[in-house]
């Protein structure tokens, strides 16, 4: 049929009145959960005046405690249905489309099970939190609809936000409820106050939170030069513990520290002590992929100070700029940004380890509250191998055992070796049948067993310092370029 027939403009008009009048009498069909919203607000459910917000989706845990304690509220009454959607796991969905004639898929909208999702936080409390629902909210005079949609599943694809819609007649009222279930997320934030490493998740979702039970240390099991751990602790406890005189005299309170010395010597080990003498402050945990997370991390600190970010084998982000083979990392940058983006009475400190700080960048320590102070953990003395062996030893007997001459066989041996060639000659003792009794042949077996496969074998343990590069003997040896011997006054 030509496209100037008149018969084809007529079929066109008439096809179009068709699709209006079925869209029409669609819009006409309700449902009794559509029913039950229009009675319960007063209004049509799609005239109500909606908010919403979006969140990460770890804040997901902290959307529950705070709608736990705002829908309670007395006089606030609330009740929670489930509504069914196909395929509403894979995100987007919103309170509008639910409402829309037919549904977001061509269903009516309609009720069904509540989706639940658990998340599991410290000492291995779970928190069940609702996935998808609606809240049906009795304030007063007013009501409201509080709509929780997701985040959806890792495996659905790079989605990771979630969302809250809070629809009733009046938007101001529905905005002062966001605002107060927004509010009470900050204080009751699940995070505060412990420890915790960030990962990010399948296809480059952000957001999965691991909580870490901390080892018990005691200052006992630090065993560094006199002096030393004083000084460490200045930087950390003593800043901690003085907050608020510091602040009250104008002093700065965002602050920064590299520990830095060959595998085992003892770096992260004094960051799990430090942590035990800080109780209240968060602890964020950032090695490994959640390196690649940094600026997340940050953002971390800053809601949750006082905080203290530990960033382990800080090299793999920070290397010089320039230095020959090593391209510039974009985090290296993002490391610079999150430690300048610090207020200066934001109570965070950044704790860095490395065993390689010859390649770190000096702009680290180009500002203050960057890194202030700068900390060499050596390889043990004598005198401090000695402590060592007796630390270790704790619990077990040794018998027959020259300790002089053992403090002399492990001159050049870490901490790490140390313990663990107590750990073997205590394995060699009970398949020997001598239980908690260590004897000389004990030791040199563990001895020998550490050392089998050769130098690496030796490196890996911590048995000299073959696989630690030095700084450059331009530089010194006892710190990197750049960075400051003691903290800034």
């Amino acid at each position: 049929m030509p496209d100037d027939d008149p018969r084809s403009s007529s079929f066109a008009v008439a096809f179009k009145e068709f699709i209006d009048a079925m869209n029409a009498e669609a819009a006409k069909e309700t449902t009794p959960l559509f029913d039950r919203l229009r009675e319960y607000l007063g209004t049509d459910p799609t005239k109500a005046q909606v908010v919403a917000e979006e969140f990460d989706n770890w804040e997901h845990p902290n959307i529950q405690v705070a709608l736990d304690a705002v829908l309670s509220k007395p006089p606030r009454r609330s009740e929670l249905i489930g509504i069914a959607a196909q395929n509403k796991r894979f995100g987007g969905v919103t309170f509008s489309d639910l409402l829309s004639a037919g549904g977001p898929w061509g269903r009516p909208l309609s009720e069904g099970a509540v989706d639940y999702v658990n998340f599991h936080l410290e000492n291995d409390k779970v928190l069940t939190c609702v996935q998808y629902g609606l809240f049906l909210v009795t304030d007063g005079d007013d009501r409201f609809t509080v709509y929780i949609a997701g985040p959806p599943s890792a495996q659905m694809g790079p989605q990771s936000r979630m969302r809250i819609e809070i629809a009733g007649a009046r938007r101001d009222r529905a905005a002062s409820l966001l605002k107060e279930i927004t509010a009470a997320m900050r204080e009751r934030n699940v995070y505060r106050g412990n420890a915790i490493s960030l990962a990010p998740g399948q296809f480059g979702v952000q957001g999965l939170v691991k909580f870490h039970r901390l080892p018990r240390i005691s200052r006992t099991d630090i065993v560094l030069p006199d002096g030393l751990l004083e000084r460490i602790e200045r930087q950390t406890v003593g800043f901690s513990a003085h907050a608020d005189e510091l602040l009250a005299a104008g002093r700065s309170l965002k602050r920064g520290m590299l520990l830095y010395g060959p595998p085992g010597t003892g770096k992260t080990l004094t960051v799990m002590y430090l942590a035990t003498q800080m109780p209240g402050r968060t602890l964020l945990l950032t090695t490994g992929h959640g390196l690649g997370m940094i600026g997340t991390v940050g953002q971390f600190a800053r809601s949750l100070a006082p905080a203290t970010v530990v960033v382990e084998d800080v090299d793999l982000i920070a290397q010089e700029r320039g230095y020959p083979g090593m391209p510039t990392q974009p985090l290296l940058f993002e490391l610079l940004n999150q430690l300048d983006g610090l207020a200066d009475d934001a109570d965070v400190l950044f704790v860095l380890t490395t065993n390689r700080p010859d390649i770190l960048e000096p702009a680290l320590a180009a500002r203050p509250g960057r890194v202030d102070l700068v900390v060499e953990m050596p390889m043990p003395d004598a005198a401090a191998r000695h402590r060592l062996i007796d630390l270790y030893a704790r619990g077990m007997r040794l018998k027959d055992v020259d300790l002089d001459r053992l403090v002399e066989r492990t001159d050049g041996a870490s901490p790490a070796y140390i313990k663990e060639l107590l750990r073997k000659a205590a394995l060699f003792a009970a398949l020997a049948g001598s239980a908690n009794t260590v004897d000389q042949s004990h030791l040199d077996a563990g001895m020998a067993e550490l050392e089998a496969g050769g130098e690496l074998a030796k490196r890996i343990v911590g048995f000299g310092s073959a696989g630690f590069l030095p700084p450059s003997p331009a530089v010194g040896p006892m710190r990197p370029a750049g960075f400051p011997e003691v903290r800034r006054g």
